[in-house]
């Protein structure tokens, strides 16, 4: 049951940011649904940003950083501390769009 929940948490983050996050890097390719192919996207971002010589850009890179952080935690954590990771990585998934827009 633990697993069915992450999956529809990642489902329910890239759902709501992926779209977002690609625009940032132009791209328009899908991404795969599965949770690493949400972190593998966020990481591509992040490093886009971070080779950037705009300041927000690089902020935002950061931001990116700790959700990609908070994510991976999330896919090998505990079932009780998964909701508090995931809760993390949005907030520094929105930020780091807020920033980079």
């Amino acid at each position: 049951m633990a697993v069915q929940t992450k999956t529809d948490t990642f489902a329910a983050l890239r759902d709501c940011f992926a779209t977002d996050l690609a625009a940032l890097i132009g791209d328009q390719s899908p991404r795969g649904a599965t949770p690493t192919a949400f972190i593998d996207l966020v990481e591509e971002v992040r490093d886009v940003l971070a080779a950037s010589s705009i300041g927000s850009w690089q902020d935002a890179s950061e931001e990116l950083g700790s959700a990609v952080a908070y994510l991976t935690d999330a896919l090998t954590s505990p079932d009780g501390d998964q909701p508090s990771l995931l809760a993390w990585a949005r907030t520094h998934l929105w930020d780091g769009i807020e920033t980079a827009s």
